[in-house]
């Protein structure tokens, strides 16, 4: 009951923001047309395989399985849900799914009516994914469904004394693939035992995106044969460490591809530069060679831009925690990330394999591009660290798959 109340109030909530915010008033809607929208595009007599994830970030973590599913079984079709706009929006038109979708809020009503019409042979939860009704009603229904590059730690509430109806869910889940041994050493203390280890499948994620790079003509001429710093996903903290450095090394050039891309950040940006810069919407073969230092104010670049540099900086650890690590890792180049990352398992891993490096003020930055710029051999082992630890973690996909009866 109390689940239900919290999730009618998160409703409530949303319908409350929506006519102000423009993120809750696409959601709405979104849930609006989201039955007709499966009455329409769903095949009656096909089967369907439903994965669901959270937002973007989760979605990238489900994509191997989708396209491996997709390649091996063709006989299924794919239903893909979010429950976010930011990953609803950008992944609307996605081509390895047949249908894609809001997935309804959490209540019993829109559980059955949206299982009545969707029938999944089976369903995939990914990492963070845990709606007790959806769960409970695919259990009761026989239908199987997994949890994918989960992860867990003593302080969610499934291990909590107060933690034991929602515990409960986790019974639902035909079987848990976990990122982990600790999630499995967690799980186990609870008497769920349906749990593999197979790792995350992020790692088989980005070594395909690595695959299926850009070749940026614009971004090779500017760069030219310097030494070249990609800053990734940055915010102004982070950009105040570097773009300092930066300024202060003309040797250096740098590519920024800040996380929030509009005006008045670009310009916050562009006032704190004392060397010239281009917007690479602006840019072309005559300015870009002029400019030391290139910002990138649009959207789908970045895992390309990573390959272009010798050293990475991503963002985020100053603030509510590190961005993707890993789609720059994979280009065999060392990675720099502020000093709150410890909740990334990935990010503390990378650092254990020295492919990574924390710092936590202007002189530990100033310190490690010293040396990643003066010493050759240091530089080149961090990014062979960084890029092996990758490699060495991927197969979780397939581990997944062999396990599957389809």
């Amino acid at each position: 009951m109390l689940y239900d109340l919290a999730i009618g109030i998160y409703d409530l909530l949303v319908h409350i923001m929506a006519p102000f915010s423009r993120k809750p008033r696409k959601m709405m809607k979104g849930h609006w047309v989201v039955y007709e929208l499966l009455r329409q595009q769903m095949e009656k007599d096909a089967q369907y395989i439903w994965f669901h994830a959270a937002s973007l970030g989760e979605f990238e973590q489900g994509r191997p399985l989708i396209e491996k599913i997709r390649m091996k079984y063709p006989e299924y079709k794919i239903l893909l849900t979010f429950f976010s706009p930011s990953g609803y929006e950008v992944r609307k038109n996605y081509r390895g799914a047949d249908v894609v979708c809001y997935l309804p809020f959490d209540k019993p009503r829109n559980v059955k009516k949206f299982l009545d019409i969707v029938n999944p042979s089976m369903a995939f939860f990914i990492k963070y994914e845990f709606w007790k009704n959806y769960l409970d009603e695919l259990n009761k229904r026989r239908i199987p469904v997994y949890s994918v590059s989960s992860i867990f730690r003593k302080d969610q509430v499934f291990f909590k004394w107060y933690g034991g109806t929602y515990r409960h869910v986790l019974t639902d889940f035909d079987h848990l693939f976990v990122q982990n041994e600790t999630s499995k050493r967690f799980l186990s203390r609870i008497g769920i035992n349906k749990v593999t280890v197979v790792g995350d499948t992020r790692f088989d994620r980005v070594l395909q995106i690595r695959e299926e790079a850009k070749e940026l003509p614009l971004i090779s001429k500017f760069k030219g044969e310097s030494f070249t710093l990609v800053a990734g996903s940055s915010w102004g903290p982070d950009e105040d460490l570097f773009l300092e450095y930066f300024n202060n090394h003309p040797e250096l050039k740098l590519i920024i591809a800040p996380h929030v891309i509009d005006e008045n950040h670009l310009v916050e940006i562009i006032s704190k530069l004392r060397r010239p810069y281009v917007r690479y919407t602006r840019a072309d073969e005559k300015n870009v060679e002029k400019a030391d230092c290139l910002i990138i104010d649009c959207f789908g670049l970045l895992s390309s831009i990573y390959r272009y540099g010798e050293v990475a900086y991503i963002g985020g650890g100053f603030g509510v925690g590190i961005h993707n690590t890993l789609e720059a890792a994979v280009y065999g180049i060392p990675v720099v990330i502020g000093p709150k990352y410890q909740k990334f398992m990935e990010a503390v891993q990378l650092i254990d394999a020295k492919g990574a490096f924390s710092i936590k003020d202007y002189d530990e930055l100033k310190a490690l591009f010293d040396r990643l710029l003066g010493d050759e051999m240091f530089l080149r082992e961090s990014g062979t660290n960084a890029g092996y630890y990758v490699t060495s973690n991927a197969g979780a996909t397939d581990k997944i798959l062999s396990m599957i009866n389809f």
